[in-house]
């Protein structure tokens, strides 16, 4: 299988968030504003939701396609898979 080319957008999206959740929680211990601190909630959850969409049409434009496309999944096994993974979007 080739590799993911989206990963690496996916981990920086993920840094990305765990940075801010790092400083909610700082502002959190601070007793920073309760709307300061939603934003920031607000960013991660954006950034956590945006690299989950990512990872799921990666997934689907890649890993099925090229599992049909070879003969590696049957056409059920691939439409099972799609179902259950499109479950996240």
């Amino acid at each position: 299988m080739t590799p993911h080319t989206s990963h690496p957008d996916i981990i920086k999206r993920l840094k990305r968030a765990e940075g801010h959740l790092r400083s909610i929680i700082d502002m959190l211990e601070q007793d920073r504003g309760c709307l300061d601190i939603a934003q920031q909630l607000q960013a991660v959850e954006k950034a956590i939701s945006s690299a989950k969409k990512t990872l799921v049409h990666d997934h689907i434009n890649h890993c099925l396609n090229q599992a049909v496309q070879t003969d590696t999944k049957s056409a059920t096994d691939a439409i099972e898979e799609f179902k259950e993974i499109t479950k996240y979007l």
